[in-house]
């Protein structure tokens, strides 16, 4: 009778699984081999199946990545909630304790090296922490517009960032910001992205433009920009979420023609830094938005003025960050991006190379193990963190349209997965792990290309490697047995 059961529940399971998805698995694991192959592969080699060669050893992780993925869809689905925070806080444990690892690979403490094996526990942390997550924000009364619940939830975030910078993984830590396109989802006011992405917005106009002057003033380009960029986003957000657009209009003509009176002064008659009035007329700004706040007692006024006071200390700190705080080699990297510098034979040349051989390979590429800038081994990391170009290069414009189209049709297929189940804890757990690989598969592929900062992520089920192997199985193989779940009858 036992039997029976179990293999009524067994079959229950195997008709709910989402074959799409694992189809996709599947064929992004296929296509990744075949690009470890080209990026490891050496003239003259006889045997791509050796496990004393990459591609060799790239069969042992898919073949244990599968193993595993059926481990997990033949446990119950309710183990994930019971022990989401059992697994958290051994996976935190677990990311403490290296930190002080003595083993030091590439300068990171991020590897437990145990024998042959080599374990990254950051790659785990992040299913780990998209559990824990699902957990707490299931949990009964919690509500993200609730303070206390809302700094609760940052902490489950910023625990392994935290412990993940400390092993000098900076890249693997940034991941980590994905959760917040989760939150998103679940109702997290639009204001705390669009604060996260105006930051980066005032970093990058700052920094890149700080030489140029306006005109024939001593004027920074970017700094003004920057400052007249604060100044009309308060404005805005007092008519967005005050609902006075009369006021937001009195305030963006008062300072754009407080800024146009200085800039004409400044040209024809004397030549001074315009960014002087544009601070003054910052502060005044803040304090008519704290005024506001204490005469209407609408909180949303300090709020703004918290937004404009915040920005005005960001940008003022972002320069001495970048050139006082950052590590040389990340110095380098951002004014790389921003195009301060050329430096093809230093800090740029991965990804100098890496452009090379994508655009190499033109349309339909030299064919399989046939690309000559993987085989002779110009770029750095061709197999692991820019693999991306071996596909560019040895599959063409063709193949790597392919690869994206096969990423873009696992992320739609996971938020068609997430937004159907029946529980909090599924759907938040669903938009963590697409969150995830849509951050990965972007930054990757972006840098690559020159398009984002170099930052040393994985590109998902292509580079080489068990533990980011092991690592995305388990987000997306987990969330394959929540969501098969969802309509069995329990007992």
């Amino acid at each position: 009778m036992r039997g029976t059961r179990a293999e009524e529940a067994g079959k229950g399971v195997l008709q709910s699984l989402d074959w799409w998805v694992i189809l996709i698995y599947v064929a992004l694991l296929t296509f990744g081999w075949l690009s470890v192959c080209g990026a490891s592969y050496t003239f003259g080699d006889t045997d791509i199946f050796s496990l004393d060669t990459r591609s060799g050893m790239q069969i042992v992780w898919i073949g244990t990545s599968m193993f595993l993925g059926l481990v997990l869809l033949l446990l119950d689905d309710r183990y994930y909630e019971t022990f989401a925070y059992v697994i958290f806080g051994f996976m935190l444990l677990l990311l403490f304790a290296t930190i002080f690892n003595p083993h030091s690979i590439k300068g990171s403490h991020s590897w437990l090296v145990l024998g042959p094996l080599r374990l990254q526990p950051a790659e785990f942390a992040k299913f780990a922490t998209a559990l824990a997550l699902a957990k707490f924000m299931s949990s009964y009364g919690y509500d993200i517009h609730s303070w206390h619940d809302f700094l609760r939830t940052l902490a489950f975030i910023l625990a392994p960032m935290f412990c993940i910078v400390m092993q000098h993984e900076t890249g693997s830590a940034l991941v980590y910001l994905a959760f917040f396109l989760m939150l998103y989802r679940e109702g997290m006011t639009g204001s705390i992205l669009f604060t996260g992405l105006s930051l980066v917005v005032y970093f990058v106009v700052g920094i890149r433009y700080a030489e140029p002057t306006l005109l024939s003033t001593p004027t920074s380009v970017g700094m003004f920009v920057v400052l007249l960029l604060i100044q009309l986003s308060a404005a805005m957000m007092t008519g967005i979420y005050c609902r006075n657009w009369h006021e937001a209009f009195v305030l963006i003509g008062a300072t754009l023609g407080v800024t146009l009176i200085a800039l004409l002064f400044s040209v024809y008659v004397i030549p001074f830094n315009i960014a002087w009035v544009q601070t003054i007329v910052t502060v005044v700004l803040i304090a008519y938005l704290a005024w506001q706040a204490l005469g209407t007692r609408l909180r949303n006024y300090w709020w703004i003025a918290l937004f404009a006071l915040g920005s005005l200390v960001f940008f003022n700190i972002s320069d001495y960050a970048l050139n006082n705080v950052l590590e040389d080699y990340q110095r380098n990297r951002v004014k790389v991006l921003l195009g301060l510098v050329e430096d093809n034979r230093g800090v740029g040349y991965n990804v100098h190379q890496s452009e090379i051989a994508i655009g190499s390979g033109g349309l339909e590429g030299k064919g399989f193990l046939n690309g000559t800038q993987t085989k002779l081994k110009f770029v750095p990391e061709q197999d692991t963190d820019f693999i991306f170009c071996t596909v560019g290069e040895e599959e063409g414009f063709v193949g790597a349209a392919g690869v994206l189209l096969l990423f873009l049709a696992l992320i739609l297929r996971l938020i068609h997965l997430a937004e159907r189940q029946p529980t909090t804890f599924g759907r938040v757990y669903g938009y963590c792990v697409l969150s995830i690989f849509l951050f990965h598969v972007f930054i990757n592929v972006g840098m690559v290309l020159g398009l984002t900062p170099v930052i040393g992520i994985p590109l998902p089920f292509f580079s080489y490697g068990g533990s980011s192997l092991w690592g995305f199985t388990f987000l997306l193989f987990i969330f394959l047995r929540i969501d098969a779940g969802r309509n069995l009858v329990r007992q």
